[in-house]
């Protein structure tokens, strides 16, 4: 069954999101200049959700994703790297994908909430 939008609403307002531990980020195992970490996203309702970052600085690239289990890819903050929706627009080089039952992630806008630059990815 489908992620809903009612359900995908209740894990971003779900508060008690959480990692714990250190983020430790490591060589991509390509052998890219890329680095990348994984880490599973605890909470108190219980969703099967981790973290997955990636940022490649020679390409001045970086990605956050939040993965449920069960869906794959529900939410994601891109930088460097520009996204064309489904509706044939584009967004810029800094987007956010957010679920949705009919484009699940594809469609992304541009959020006013990041204004750290890609260079500082703890900022972001």
């Amino acid at each position: 069954m489908a992620l809903t939008t009612t359900e995908f609403a209740a894990i971003l307002q779900d508060a008690s999101k959480r990692i714990e531990g250190d983020i430790v980020w490591s060589e991509d195992e390509d052998h890219s200049p890329a680095l990348e970490f994984t880490a599973k996203v605890l909470s108190d309702s219980g969703w099967p959700l981790f973290v997955r970052g990636s940022r490649n600085p020679l390409a001045g690239c970086l990605t956050f994703v939040l993965i449920l289990k069960s869906e794959g890819r529900i939410y994601a903050l891109d930088m460097g790297k520009d996204h064309h929706n489904p509706q044939c627009t584009q967004v810029g080089e800094k987007h956010k994908h957010r679920w949705d039952e009919v484009l699940r992630d594809k469609e992304a806008y541009v959020p006013t909430d990041i204004t750290a630059p890609v260079t500082d990815p703890v900022s972001v």
